[in-house]
């Protein structure tokens, strides 16, 4: 076995060294300052999305706060408007109450007009009939009573005596 390639020489552990100290001097000056500015700028992006993250958690939790009050706006709202809606449909029942009681009273006073003057016309038209009656009755006695011609100027002297009284 060559114990010349395990065991390196002098020389070559000298610039294996040096070329060493070279790639970490280029990198330590170029790579990474490179490096450092990335992770700096991803630790950045990654702050900034959990500010942003959090910042959409509170305003989800106001949207919520805000969904609730409006809804209970809106529910109070709601229950006005019913009891609007109720005593607007009261009122209007107990005006068409009242309407209908004047209007049957109306009525009622109108058939009571109309009953008295059925009343008086009927009385009117028994007053005609009894009259038209009587007259008939007393034409039928003085042609029973006229047909006799002494009895005949006897009434007739009775009545133009009474008329010359009078």
């Amino acid at each position: 076995m060559d114990s010349a390639l395990i065991t390196p020489g002098l020389g070559v552990i000298f610039w294996m060294v040096i070329s060493f100290a070279i790639l970490v001097f280029i990198l330590l000056k170029f790579g990474w300052p490179v490096v450092i500015k990335t992770l700096k700028e991803r630790e950045e992006s990654i702050n900034n999305s959990l500010l942003a993250a959090e910042k959409a958690k509170d305003e989800l939790l106001q949207l919520q706060t805000n969904r609730e009050e409006l809804q209970k706006e809106a529910k109070i709202e709601r229950d006005e408007m019913l009891r609007n809606a109720r005593l607007t449909s009261e009122k209007i029942i107990e005006e068409s109450r009242l309407k209908a009681a004047e209007e049957a009273d109306r009525i009622v006073e109108m058939a009571k007009q109309s009953i008295e003057y059925e009343k008086m016309q009927a009385l009117h038209d028994l007053k005609n009939q009894m009259a038209n009656l009587s007259i008939e009755i007393a034409e039928k006695l003085l042609k029973q009573e006229l047909a006799d011609k002494e009895k005949a100027s006897a009434f007739i002297k009775q009545e133009l005596e009474n008329v010359h009284l009078n």
